[in-house]
């Protein structure tokens, strides 16, 4: 639990300190990679979310070795209140009626998930420790197939003149299905370092598996996909996408692929499949384009019109 709090506040930081060093950026795309990555590495302040971010990803592997992916899952997204509240205090952003209502809606879904969830004694949650890399596989490689083709779509659309500014959503989802991928290769590192065997052994077993690579799949697109996202769309708003999606799809075919089982119990289950429902209703049901007025550059005067 410790692990998972930590993580929240590392992510939520990281994402709000590589959002500001954007902001101050040239405009990024990701047709251009070598210059994007120029480009923010040599900014100070991103470096420093992307530490925060890292800093996540090792409390990420603690929390996956000791909790079920769903009640982990469920742990995480908490950190999209404390994101929303950060991106007001220090960016500046703004969130709508409607988003707020989505936002709390999405909470709601969460905690209806991890009120499924049983630890210790008869009926207790499982941690799974094993996968079929072929079953991985078939789950990861469409996924990652389809985040790039929507991200692709959602910049064709983007670039048509008269359209109205997107929101975040169809970037946040492209995003959200990587960082899927990503989290579930993040559990399959878990479990073979924690496996028995001795160090030795472990890598050996991490190197014969698909995890690693992966990883640095996701690490890759994940990362020039998910800055050239950040820059032009609200943090407030499309991470809150984007770990949804995430969530969503770790808990359900993570749990699936890792074989930890559903509740047995018809109230547990109906919470868990009610949560997951409504989750997905609401990421539907979002505004595809942005009515919030974007925050002025600091120290910039407003004009009056003639």
């Amino acid at each position: 639990m410790v692990a998972a709090l930590l993580a929240n506040v590392l992510y939520s930081g990281g994402f709000v300190l590589e959002k500001r060093a954007l902001a101050r950026l040239p405009a990024v795309t990701i047709r251009q990679p070598a210059r994007l990555l120029r480009l923010v590495l040599g900014s100070p302040l991103w470096i420093g979310g992307s530490l925060a971010l890292a800093a996540g990803f090792g409390a990420q592997l603690a929390v996956y070795a000791t909790l079920p992916i769903a009640a982990a899952q469920g742990i995480f997204v908490s950190g999209l209140v404390l994101l929303v509240l950060l991106s007001a205090r220090l960016l500046g952003e703004r969130t709508s009626g409607r988003e707020r209502y989505a936002l709390a809606a999405i909470l709601l879904a969460l905690l209806m998930v991890v009120l499924s969830l049983r630890e210790g004694g008869p009926g207790a949650d499982t941690v799974g420790r094993e996968a079929p890399y072929p079953l991985v596989l078939l789950v990861c490689v469409p996924s990652l197939a389809a985040g790039v083709w929507l991200y692709g779509s959602a910049e064709r659309n983007a670039r048509h003149r008269h359209r109205l500014p997107t929101t975040g959503v169809e970037y946040g989802v492209a995003v959200g299905l990587l960082y899927g991928v990503s989290s579930l290769a993040i559990k399959g590192v878990s479990s073979h370092l924690t496996s028995g065997g001795g160090l030795g052994g472990a890598l050996l077993g991490l190197l014969r598996s698909p995890y690693p690579y992966l990883l640095m799949f996701t690490g890759a697109f994940g990362l020039v996909m998910s800055q050239a996202a950040l820059q032009r769309c609200r943090a407030s708003l499309i991470v809150p996408v984007c770990t949804t999606v995430t969530c969503l799809y770790t808990a359900v075919l993570g749990t699936l692929a890792f074989g930890e089982e559903l509740p047995d119990e018809p109230l547990r289950l109906a919470l868990r499949v009610a949560g997951i429902v409504l989750a997905v209703a609401v990421l539907l049901a979002m505004p595809k384009h942005d009515t919030a007025a974007p925050p002025s550059p600091t120290g910039a005067k407003e004009l009056t019109p003639p």
